[in-house]
């Protein structure tokens, strides 16, 4: 079973050509901050390609010439019911440049250790947003879609546990698809945009966590950014680079007071 793309031609361009053209531009116009490190994760916004798409092109862009085997999506879950963990029952992705597989056999190791619901329809956005970009920067290579269906981040051990052991041994890349701060002030989300990206480029997990735990907090990926983090953390990775952010306002130049503004970051971890 294919699942077919549910954004082409909304939040990004449904023609192959001009999508191709699209992310290639955004890619090409974004900075190369020549990490000699193996990137093992990035953390990149989910908009549409109008609002966070060269937010995203600069974290993906540090990912052109590297081989990865498998790509580890997590992103939260914004549609679905009390399932702790979603999983596409789709055997691939298709997008308008091609099928991207679903790694069958890495799902069915993560179900024995997390409670995985697999569904036929899948209406997500945050997962496919991402594909394009990959199918752009990337040759071969297979995807785990995996959405998250809780924010509580002192509850994620099963998926850390379940991740550290499927990704080791493996040439994997971790994507944590997230979104930062949605309030109708522009100037708190970029002030509470700064706080957390100050934490992430400390590489400070327990701040972090503090931030993301905050009665105020309206990050939509708070379980996927700690899980990558503390994942990528006993793999070996010490550092995070932040290569671009920015917020909705910033982008269509509307910061009027009152106006619903979200936060954009990408991120490398290596």
């Amino acid at each position: 079973m294919i699942r077919h793309s549910i954004l082409a031609g909304t939040w990004y361009p449904g023609d192959r050509d001009e999508l191709k053209e699209c992310v290639v531009a955004m890619l090409d116009g974004a900075e190369d901050c020549s990490i000699g490190a193996e990137i093992r994760g990035v953390i990149v916004p989910h908009a549409g390609y109008a609002y966070s798409g060269e937010t995203a092109a600069a974290g993906y862009r540090q990912l052109r010439g590297r081989s990865y085997d498998h790509v580890i999506i997590l992103s939260p879950r914004h549609r679905y019911g009390d399932a702790r963990y979603v999983t596409s029952a789709a055997t691939a992705y298709a997008t308008p440049l091609g099928e991207v597989p679903v790694n069958q056999e890495i799902l069915s190791t993560l179900s024995c250790d997390i409670e995985l619901e697999r569904v036929s329809r899948d209406d997500e956005h945050a997962i496919e947003i991402q594909l394009p970009f990959l199918q752009t920067v990337l040759h071969a290579f297979d995807i785990v879609p995996l959405m998250v269906g809780h924010a509580g981040l002192d509850d994620a051990d099963d998926l850390i546990e379940a991740l550290f052991s499927v990704c080791t041994g493996r040439r994997v890349l971790l994507v944590a698809s997230s979104d930062l701060h949605h309030l109708d002030d522009y100037r708190r989300v970029a002030r509470q945009d700064g706080e957390l990206a100050a934490a992430l480029e400390r590489y400070d997990i327990r701040a972090v966590k503090d931030i993301l735990e905050g009665y105020d907090c309206t990050v939509c990926g708070k379980v996927p950014i700690t899980a990558v983090l503390t994942v990528l953390r006993r793999m070996g990775a010490r550092h995070l680079q932040i290569i671009q952010r920015t917020t909705s306002a910033e982008v269509t130049g509307e910061r009027i007071r009152g106006q619903y503004t979200v936060g954009y970051l990408s991120a490398v971890l290596y």
